[in-house]
C-alpha cells in the first residue's frame, strides 16, 4: 500500500554528494513509502537537495521504521547534550 505521506521543509546545511563533493542543501523531503533500494517493504525516505543545482545535487536515505525512530532519538539526544545557546 502506498501512503503518499510526504512532508517538505526548507533546511540549511551541507551534504556530501556524488564524487565526494560537498554542496549546500536547501530542501528536505521526508516520506514513508516503498523504497528504491533498501530491502524492506516500506521505508522512511529522506531526500536532501539543492534544486537549483540540478538532479545530481541530491542525497537520499532509506531507513526502516525502527531505524528511523532510533535516528530521531539519537538526533534529539545530540541536540539535548549541546549547550542551548548553540542550538537556537
Amino acid at each position: 500500500m502506498c501512503t503518499y505521506a510526504t512532508v517538505k521543509t526548507s533546511i540549511d546545511g551541507s551534504a556530501k554528494g556524488p564524487g565526494g563533493q560537498w554542496f549546500h542543501v536547501s530542501d528536505g523531503v521526508v516520506y514513508f513509502d516503498h523504497p528504491v533500494h533498501a530491502m524492506a517493504e516500506h521505508t522512511l525516505n529522506i531526500d536532501f537537495s539543492a534544486p537549483g543545482d540540478g538532479p545530481s545535487a541530491r542525497v537520499a536515505v532509506e531507513l526502516t521504521a525502527a531505524s528511523a525512530r532510533t535516528l530521531i532519538e539519537a538526533i534529539q539526544a545530540a541536540l539535548d547534550s549541546a549547550p542551548e545557546v548553540l542550538t537556537v
